[in-house]
C-alpha cells in the first residue's frame, strides 16, 4: 500500500512540476512577444492555460482530446470522397470546434485568394491589423468540472462501436506533450522531417560586404532595436562616404543581419543617414516587403515548422507578430494540434529564408528549417496525411493484449468516426447550432450561441450572456465582453449593425469557415450515428446495397459482385443534395434521423447558398499505414522515450532502455490519411471513451 502511495505521490509531483515548466515557458514567450503594457493580457492567458492544464494526464484509457488531425472535409465536389481536397474556404479545422468564448481568427487566407472569401470583419474593424490590442488575448476557459457535468459523451454523438475483439487496457497519453509527435505527409507522399537549418544560397543574396560595413557598436544598437531591448523606435546610421552604392550596401546589411527591420534614407542637417525601424502600422503591414524581390526567385519561401505545445494558428500569429506582417501572408496544408510536437510545411509570401532563420535565435519551442523558394503558396487540402508517433505510458496490458490490439489496428483498422473535438467542448454542442442553421431557425441559432449556459462558465462571458438574457440589447451585451473576436462578440457586433430582425446578416459577420464548421458538425453527427447503425445491422462485411467508390464515382454493390469488395472499400455519405444513399435499411435510417430533426433529405439546398450541403463520401473503416510498435520498460517518468527531429539535428543519442523497469510504455507509429482522427485509432487500441466528460472523471479520480 505504501509503495502504491509513493508511486502516486511521485507521479503527482512530476505532473505538477511538468505543468509549472510549461506555464513558465508560456509566460516567457508572452513577456518576449507581447507589446508594451500587455503583460496583464499575458497573465490572463496564463490563467487560462493553468485552468486548461488541470487535465494533463489520464489513467484508464487516457486520450487527450486535442489530437492532431488534418483539415476536415469541406463540401466536396460531386461524388468525391471526403479524404480528398476540400473546396476553398470550407476547410473546417479539425482541432477548432468553435468552443464559446474562443477567438475565431479563422485560417489565414491563402495569398492571392479571392477577397470575397476573406473575413468580413477585416474591412470594418481597425483591430484586424495583425497586432493584438491590449485585453484581446485574455480568455477564460470553461472549467473541467463544468465539462464533466455538462459535456458530451461519445454516446451523444453516435460513437458506440468497436471493430476489434481484444480486451482493452489502460495507458496514459500525453503525460508529456512530447509523447505525441506528428509529421505531415507532404504532396510528394514523403513524411516531413526537419533535417536542415541552413539558409539556401541565392545568387541574388547580398554580397559579403554586408558583414563588414557596420561597426560593432551599430550592430549592437540594431540588435537591441530588433529585440525591443530599449525604448528606441529607430536607429540612425550616418553614411560617411555618400554614394548610392554605399547606401545600398548598408540597406542590404541591415535587412540581412537584422530581419524584421526596415530601412529608409533621410537627410539631416546636410548629412545622409540610413534609418532602421520596425515596420508597423496598417500601411506597412499591408505591404510587408516594399523593396524589390528578385524576379528569378519564387515569390514564396517554403519551410518546415517544428513546434512544441502550440497550435498552428497560434504559431502563425506569433511568427507574424515577430516579423511584423499580417498572418494572411502565411499558408499551410492543414492545422496541427497544440499539445504535441508537430512538424508541418508552411509557405510565406516574400519573406527571405535569412529573415525566417533568424527567428531560430529568438523563439522558444520553435525551429524553422528546410527552406526553399517556390512559385506557389500551399493550399488547405493538399496534405496527403499525417504520420503519428505516440507513446502510451504506464500501460497495464500484457504483451499478448498489446500484440492483439496492435495487430488488429494494422490488419483491420478502426471505425473512421469524427472525433469528439468535432462537436465542441461546451454545454451547447456545435451540431445543434448547425442543425438550427439548416432548419433556417435563425432565432434559435442566435439563442444557442448567446443564451446563458449551465456549468461553471466564468467572468465576462457569464456577464455578457446575463446582459443579453435581461435586455436583448446587443450593444449592452457587447460592452460586457472585452474579447470581441469570440463567436459571441462577432454575432453581437453583427446584431448591433443589422438589428434583431436580420439575424442572417448578423451571423454572416462570423468568418465563413467558422460558420460552415457548425453545419459540418451536424453532418458529422449524422454520419457517426449512421455508421454505428450500419455496423450494428451488417457487421464488418460488405453487403448488397453498400456504396463503394470507383475513381471519383460512387456505385452501389449488387449481389453478384459483393465478394469483390472488402469493408475497407465501403463508404457512407454525409447528407447533402448531391449524394446517393445506401440501398438497404440504412437509407431509411438516414431519412428517419433527418425527419426527426425537421429536415428534408430530398431537399438539402438552403435558401442561402453557403449553407446548401452537397454532401460527400467517407470510408467507414480506415486501416493505418506504416504501423509499428514496441513495448519499452522505463523507471523515470520524466525521460523522453524517443528522439525528436531537433534531438537528431543536435546529435543527441537515442534513449537506451533497461530490460526491466517500474513502468511499461507502448510506443506506436502509424500514418493516417487527411480528415481522420488519431484519437479514434487510439480509442480502438485501448477500448475506452475519449470524451472530455469521461476523461475528466478519470483524471480527477487518478489525481485525487
Amino acid at each position: 500500500m505504501e509503495a502504491k502511495s509513493s508511486r502516486e505521490l511521485q507521479a503527482r509531483n512530476y505532473l505538477e512540476k511538468h505543468r509549472i515548466m510549461e506555464l513558465l515557458t508560456y509566460l516567457t514567450s508572452a513577456l518576449l512577444f507581447s507589446r508594451p503594457g500587455s503583460l496583464k493580457c499575458s497573465l490572463g492567458t496564463l490563467k487560462m492555460e493553468m485552468t486548461e492544464m488541470t487535465g494533463v494526464s489520464l489513467k484508464r484509457g487516457s486520450v487527450a482530446v486535442e489530437d492532431n488531425d488534418s483539415v476536415a472535409p469541406g463540401e466536396a465536389k460531386r461524388q468525391k470522397v471526403s479524404e480528398c481536397c476540400p473546396t476553398k474556404g470550407q476547410d473546417g479545422l479539425e482541432n477548432n470546434s468553435l468552443p464559446s468564448g474562443e477567438k475565431v481568427p479563422g485560417p489565414p487566407e491563402t495569398a492571392g485568394e479571392d477577397k470575397k472569401n476573406s473575413d468580413p470583419q477585416s474591412e470594418e474593424e481597425g483591430e484586424e491589423d495583425g497586432l493584438s490590442e491590449e485585453g484581446e488575448e485574455e480568455e477564460e476557459a470553461e472549467s473541467f468540472a463544468s465539462m464533466m457535468k455538462h459535456g458530451l459523451t461519445e454516446l451523444d454523438v453516435g460513437i458506440t462501436k468497436f471493430v476489434s475483439s481484444h480486451q482493452g487496457f489502460s495507458g496514459i497519453l500525453k503525460e508529456r506533450y512530447s509523447d505525441f509527435v506528428v509529421h505531415e505527409i507532404g504532396k510528394n507522399g514523403r513524411i516531413s522531417h526537419l533535417s536542415d537549418l541552413s539558409v539556401p544560397v541565392d545568387e541574388e543574396d547580398p554580397s559579403e560586404d554586408v558583414f563588414t560595413v557596420l561597426t560593432a557598436e551599430e550592430k549592437q544598437r540594431l540588435e537591441e532595436l530588433q529585440l525591443f531591448k530599449n525604448k528606441e523606435t529607430s536607429v540612425a546610421i550616418e553614411v560617411i562616404e555618400d554614394t548610392k552604392e554605399k547606401r545600398t550596401v548598408i540597406h542590404q546589411a541591415i535587412k540581412s543581419l537584422f530581419p524584421g527591420l526596415e530601412t529608409k534614407t533621410e537627410d539631416r542637417e546636410g548629412k545622409k543617414y540610413i534609418v532602421a525601424y520596425h515596420a508597423a502600422g496598417k500601411k506597412a503591414l499591408a505591404n510587408p516587403r516594399k523593396h524589390s524581390w528578385p524576379k528569378s526567385r519564387g515569390s514564396y519561401c517554403h519551410f518546415l515548422l517544428y513546434k512544441e505545445n502550440k497550435d498552428t494558428m497560434d504559431a502563425i500569429n506569433l511568427l507574424s507578430k515577430y516579423l511584423r506582417v499580417k498572418p494572411n501572408i502565411f499558408s499551410y496544408m492543414g492545422t496541427k494540434d497544440k499539445r504535441a510536437i508537430t512538424v508541418q510545411e508552411i509557405a510565406v509570401l516574400k519573406i527571405t529564408a535569412q529573415r525566417l532563420a533568424h527567428l531560430n535565435k529568438c523563439l522558444m519551442n520553435f525551429k524553422l528549417g528546410n527552406f526553399s523558394y517556390q512559385k506557389n503558396p500551399l493550399k488547405l487540402g493538399e496534405l496527403q496525411g499525417n504520420h503519428f508517433t505516440v507513446v502510451l505510458r504506464n500501460i497495464t496490458g500484457t504483451d499478448d493484449q498489446v500484440e492483439q490490439a496492435m495487430n488488429s489496428l494494422k490488419e483491420i483498422g478502426f471505425i473512421n468516426y469524427y472525433g469528439m473535438q468535432r462537436f465542441g467542448t461546451t454545454a451547447v454542442p456545435t451540431y445543434q447550432v448547425g442543425r438550427a442553421i439548416l432548419q433556417n431557425s435563425w432565432a434559435e441559432v442566435m439563442d444557442l450561441i448567446l443564451k446563458p449556459r449551465s456549468g461553471a462558465e466564468k467572468g465576462y462571458l457569464v456577464k455578457c450572456r446575463e446582459e443579453w438574457a435581461k435586455t436583448k440589447d446587443p450593444a449592452a451585451a457587447l460592452r460586457k465582453l472585452p474579447v470581441k473576436r469570440c463567436v459571441e462578440g462577432q454575432l453581437l457586433r453583427g446584431l448591433s449593425k443589422y438589428g434583431l430582425k436580420n439575424i442572417v446578416s448578423a451571423f454572416g459577420i462570423i468568418p465563413r469557415n467558422n460558420r460552415l464548421m457548425y453545419i459540418h458538425s451536424y453532418q458529422s453527427y449524422v454520419w457517426n450515428n449512421m455508421v454505428s447503425k450500419r455496423i450494428e445491422e451488417y457487421g464488418l462485411n460488405p453487403v448488397p446495397g453498400d456504396l463503394v467508390l470507383k475513381g471519383a464515382a460512387v456505385t452501389c454493390i449488387d449481389e453478384d459482385d459483393v465478394n469483390n469488395y472488402s469493408i475497407h472499400d465501403v463508404v457512407m455519405p454525409l447528407p447533402g443534395f448531391d449524394v446517393i444513399y445506401p440501398q438497404h435499411k440504412i437509407s431509411e435510417a438516414y431519412r428517419e434521423m433527418l425527419t426527426a430533426d425537421n429536415l428534408d433529405i430530398d431537399n438539402m439546398r438552403h435558401k442561402i447558398r453557403d449553407y446548401s450541403l452537397s454532401g460527400a463520401y467517407r470510408k467507414i473503416i480506415i486501416r493505418p499505414q506504416n504501423v509499428s510498435w514496441e513495448v519499452v520498460a522505463y523507471d523515470d517518468p520524466k525521460i523522453p522515450l524517443f528522439n525528436t527531429d531537433v534531438d537528431n539535428l543536435e546529435g543527441k543519442p537515442p534513449p537506451v532502455f533497461a530490460s526491466e523497469g517500474k513502468y511499461r510504455a507502448l510506443k506506436m507509429d502509424f500514418s493516417l490519411p487527411p480528415s481522420t482522427y488519431a484519437t479514434m485509432a487510439i480509442r480502438e487500441v485501448l477500448k475506452m471513451d475519449t470524451s472530455i466528460k469521461n476523461q475528466t472523471q478519470l483524471n480527477t479520480t487518478w489525481l485525487r
